[in-house]
């Protein structure tokens, strides 16, 4: 009986077994997706060939500016109410990227709605900063009166941070939105004064829903141009941000036996728990 002829699989060269395995080999690697970051990457050159670049202080490594991407692409509105949520409640992430990114990929690719974007991020800034508002007085407020001494921070101190709070926390809480880290911990901090929770809405509404306009709208419709100077403008909002808080640092120093007074009229007896 005449032995049939091994037939040699399309595209392989090879035949039998070995070529058989080539072929599953080949097959698989077009089914699996493009690594992140490379040019058969549908995103990265999306964005990038239009001359879109992160700015410079999220650049911690390659695979943190792909995944930023990827997770706007992956989860949109979710990505942006997510990350802008979670910086104002006071951890440290990228958030103000994020609805940087989104609102530059719904520029380029109209998949996202700018107003869902901007919705999305102010939500975020609002809540989380809310959140951060209660863990500052439910708790923060709690463990400075129990340990503030131990740090040099007694009850006149407490009392005369409160009274600046109360006269001046609007304008830490409003332009707080706009400085990278005061963004992350003016909520808590008016929390842990004791700042009054209507007055702290009414600022950190209006300077959430003001910040996610511009950076949202502005990344929209000029996306390259913002991400340019994004970086540096963040770099100029944190020197002058430094600079006020020295300058008020120094003011109330040569001034605290008069705010020690104007405290204890404003708050008499001891502070309640």
């Amino acid at each position: 009986m005449a032995k049939l002829p091994k037939r040699t699989l399309p595209g392989t060269g090879r035949r039998g077994s070995a070529g058989g395995r080539h072929h599953r080999q080949l097959l698989g690697s077009l089914s699996r997706p493009p690594p992140f970051g490379t040019h058969a990457d549908p995103v990265c050159p999306l964005l990038c060939g239009h001359g879109v670049d992160l700015p410079d202080r999220v650049r911690l490594g390659p695979m943190l500016a792909i995944d930023l991407h990827h997770l706007v692409v992956s989860y949109g509105y979710l990505a942006v109410f997510a990350l802008v949520g979670l910086e104002s409640f006071g951890i440290p992430v990228p958030g103000e990227t994020v609805l940087i990114i989104a609102g530059t990929y719904a520029g380029l690719t109209h998949h996202l709605n700018p107003f869902l974007i901007v919705g999305s991020a102010a939500a975020g800034a609002i809540i989380g900063d809310t959140i951060g508002f209660w863990v500052g007085d439910k708790g923060g407020y709690r463990l400075l009166r129990r340990y503030g001494s131990y740090v040099r921070i007694d009850e006149p101190k407490i009392k005369v941070a409160r009274l600046l709070f109360d006269e001046h926390g609007g304008k830490v809480v409003f332009f707080g939105r706009f400085v990278a880290v005061l963004r992350t911990y003016a909520a808590f901090l008016a929390g842990l004064t004791r700042m009054h929770y209507r007055r702290f809405l009414f600022f950190n509404a209006t300077g959430g829903i003001l910040w996610a306009c511009i950076f949202g709208f502005g990344s929209y419709y000029f996306g390259h141009t913002l991400q340019q100077i994004s970086g540096a403008l963040t770099w100029v909002l944190v020197g002058l941000a430094v600079g006020a808080i020295v300058i008020a640092a120094i003011a109330v120093r040569k001034k605290t036996a008069v705010l020690i007074v104007r405290a204890e009229a404003a708050y008499p007896g001891p502070l309640e728990d």
